[in-house]
C-alpha cells in the first residue's frame, strides 16, 4: 500500500509557532481521520516568521481526501491553512518521520511531462553521491495529486546539517562531486519553474533550533 501525504502551509498568530506545532501533533481530528503527523518546520530563510510547513501521513489517497479543509480548525492560533495531497515518488520509502535537526530545504519543481522521466532518472543517479559527499539526506520527493497533465508539480525535501553545508554543496570538489553537480544542474534545466526556501524542524528529537532567523 502506498501512503499518501498532505502538505499544509499554515499561517499562525504572532509568536505562536511552537505552541501550534505542539498542538498539531495532538489534534483529535487528525487522529480520528486516521492521519499522523510527519513533521512541522518553521521558517529559516525565505518565508515569513509566523508560517509553518507541516506534513501529515495517511493510509492512502482516499483517506487523505477525507481530511477536509477543517482538519485543524480546533487550533485557535491558526489563521489560515492551505493543504495539498501528495504521493511519494522515489522517496520516502516508508512514512517514518525525520527526527534530526538541521537545515531543511523545501524545493518546488514544475516539470513538463516530456521531461519527467529524465528528471526522475537524474534524481536517482545524483542522490547517493550528494548524500555521501555532504553528510546530507534526501528526505523525500512528492508529486502533487492536483497535477493537470501539463506539468508534474513536485516537492523535494533535503536535510543538511547546517547552512554552511548548503553553501559547500554548491561548490564541487573533485570529479565525483562535479558529476553530481552536473546531474543536479541538468535537472534544474528540465523544469519550467522552481523555487526554494529553508526551514528547521520543530518536531526534531535531538535538538531545538532557538535561532531567530526571519
Amino acid at each position: 500500500m502506498t501512503h499518501a501525504y498532505i502538505h499544509h502551509q499554515i499561517n499562525v498568530a504572532p509568536r505562536e509557532w511552537q505552541a501550534t506545532a505542539d498542538a498539531l501533533g495532538q489534534s483529535p481530528d487528525l487522529k480520528q481521520r486516521r492521519g499522523t503527523l510527519y513533521g512541522v518546520w518553521r521558517s529559516q530563510i525565505g518565508r515569513p516568521r509566523d508560517e509553518l510547513n507541516a506534513i501529515t501521513v495517511w493510509p492512502d489517497v482516499d483517506a487523505a481526501k477525507t481530511a477536509g479543509d477543517d482538519l485543524f480548525t480546533g487550533i485557535d492560533a491558526i489563521v489560515t491553512c492551505n493543504s495539498a495531497i501528495m504521493t511519494p515518488t522515489l522517496r520516502p520509502k516508508t512514512p517514518e518521520p525525520p527526527r534530526r535537526q538541521g537545515n531543511y530545504a523545501f524545493r518546488w519543481f514544475e516539470t513538463p511531462p516530456e521531461n519527467w522521466r529524465e528528471f526522475l532518472d537524474l534524481c536517482e543517479a545524483a542522490w547517493p553521491g550528494f548524500e555521501s559527499a555532504y553528510d546530507s539526506q534526501i528526505i523525500g520527493m512528492w508529486r502533487f495529486l492536483e497535477d493537470n497533465g501539463e506539468l508534474r508539480r513536485t516537492l523535494l525535501m533535503t536535510r543538511r546539517p547546517n547552512l554552511a553545508v548548503w553553501e559547500r554543496s554548491k561548490i564541487p570538489q573533485g570529479e565525483a562531486e562535479t558529476e553530481v553537480r552536473r546531474q543536479l544542474s541538468r535537472r534544474y534545466d528540465l523544469c519550467d519553474a522552481t523555487h526554494v526556501f529553508t526551514t528547521t524542524l520543530l518536531t526534531a528529537d535531538d535538538s531545538e533550533d532557538s535561532v531567530r532567523w526571519a
